[in-house]
């Protein structure tokens, strides 16, 4: 052996791993040698020793070979390529860690219910992925909203009607997710369009709702329920402008049944289910349309006026 070289049987020794094992990566050219013997043995210096420790680091933390290889090719940004491949291998972490999550939280969901229901959760929850995703949720809604929609506002609006997974589910929240799911997937289920056609401005409505629910939220939030001066005069004149009217009494009038066009059975359900899927304290839209919508209703049966708009013109 030439002095201060080592056998692939002595560097294997002092990296604690197998001669296979040091073989494979000098294969891959991962391992430089220094020389080879007269009898074509490989032999490798102390740089050796280095690299293979750092490849089994590496491969420590479950870097695949190949990301491994990119790690040690980059001589100029050795650092910036560790980086990067550490946060995908945190990515990776957490992807399996959601699905863990979401599959033992549907396990307990089927092993704590009660058995006359056990068959009827593994038929919800069975079949989707874990984690799963909420596009069926979001093609419910798409189907709703006007075709010529500006895409910012369809994105905002989608934003607010369809809840994010939460990062630890509970039981309750897999099934309630599960029935969700089905009741968008149903062919027989059809949202109303909640406007009728030619009518109304949907990109002008859209926006001024979103600022109505947004004072609605606060106003919630304060313990005052939605009042004439504030989210429910936004809310009215939200729909006043996109029909290019202004708000008075008599438009007020005639708005409930307008309203009353996007509630039924289908959406009561939805929001009931998509409910404890919103993150705490995330306002959630359907609530504040309903309070919204009640506080019409109240106003407009007790005889009281319109806000600002009262007597500018009829609806």
């Amino acid at each position: 052996m030439s002095e201060g070289l080592w056998s692939i049987g002595e560097l294997a020794r002092r990296a604690g791993v197998g001669v296979k094992t040091v073989r494979y990566y000098s294969d891959r050219g991962l391992l430089p040698e220094a020389e080879r013997s007269s009898g074509g043995h490989r032999r490798y210096g102390a740089g050796a020793l280095d690299r293979l420790l750092l490849i089994r680091s590496l491969r420590g933390l479950g870097l695949p070979v190949p990301e491994v290889e990119r790690v040690l090719a980059a001589d100029g940004d050795p650092d910036g390529a560790l980086e990067e491949a550490v946060s995908g291998q945190l990515r990776e972490v957490e992807s399996r860690l959601a699905a863990l999550r979401w599959r033992e939280a549907s396990l307990r969901l089927l092993a704590d219910g009660p058995p006359g229901e056990r068959a009827e959760r593994l038929r919800l929850v069975g079949p989707l992925p874990a984690p799963p995703d909420t596009e069926a949720l979001a093609r419910f809604w798409r189907r709703s909203l006007p075709v010529r929609l500006p895409a910012r506002v369809v994105s905002t609006v989608l934003d607010s009607v369809v809840p994010a997974l939460p990062a630890e589910p509970s039981p309750r929240q897999v099934l309630d997710f599960a029935r969700l799911h089905a009741l968008v997937s149903d062919p027989r289920v059809e949202r109303p369009a909640p406007l009728p056609d030619g009518e109304y401005r949907p990109a002008v409505l859209y926006e001024g709702l979103a600022e109505a629910y947004a004072l609605a939220s606060a106003e919630l939030a304060a313990g005052r329920a939605p009042h004439g001066g504030g989210a429910l005069d936004c809310f009215v004149d939200a729909y006043a402008r996109a029909r290019g009217t202004a708000d008075s009494a008599a438009f007020r009038r005639g708005l409930p049944p307008l309203l009353a066009r996007g509630e039924g059975p289908v959406m009561t359900r939805y929001w009931k289910l998509a409910a404890g899927l919103f993150a705490p304290g995330e306002p959630v839209l359907g609530a504040l349309h309903h309070h919204l919508s009640v506080a019409l209703r109240l106003e407009v049966g007790s005889g009281a006026g319109a806000g600002a708009g009262a007597g500018a013109g009829a609806g």
